[in-house]
């Protein structure tokens, strides 16, 4: 089954990690949040209408990125190329974007310093097999992947090129 990711250009522990993160991410983001409330002080000074509108801003511009992003994992039409548009003509992670951001307004809902704290070991992880598979994709693309890479951003979309 590892050969098999790689060959999908995916890294092997990829969706493991991911789902073990959302799981250990869950649980201290609501026992911080709801039931021990030990770094959730600002939101008594950070109103309860900014967080929602962050959240709401976050998951909109999530559940872009994840429907846009998703024909790469699609099992009826994968693509046969460098996928350049929708999301991916913004930056070259728009799953892992989206997911990030997801975890960024929820901490945001209820401002649990420790669930910040948790998301930059998440980005961590996420950075990590967004590299290992830009590695497989240089590999099997090429030229035309290393064209992509200069002109998207990895993580913040390129403006200014």
């Amino acid at each position: 089954d590892r050969n098999m990711k790689e060959k999908n250009g995916e890294h092997p522990f990829g969706d493991a990690g991911q789902l073990i993160l959302l799981g250990l991410f869950l649980i201290i983001w609501i026992a911080d949040s709801f039931i021990l409330q030990y770094s959730t002080t600002l939101t008594t000074i950070i109103p309860l209408f900014s967080r929602l509108t962050i959240f709401f801003v976050l998951l909109g511009i999530s559940l872009y990125l994840f429907k846009s992003g998703h024909v790469v994992v699609s099992h009826d039409h994968k693509p046969t190329g460098v996928v350049s548009n929708g999301a991916f003509q913004f930056v070259r992670h728009p799953l892992y974007l989206a997911s990030l951001l997801t975890y960024l307004g929820l901490a945001n809902l209820t401002f649990s310093m420790i669930s910040f704290m948790l998301i930059f070991g998440i980005f961590v992880f996420y950075n990590y097999i967004a590299g290992y598979e830009e590695k497989l994709l240089l590999e099997r693309y090429g030229e035309s992947y290393r064209q992509y890479q200069q002109k998207t951003g990895k993580w913040f979309p390129r403006f200014f090129k």
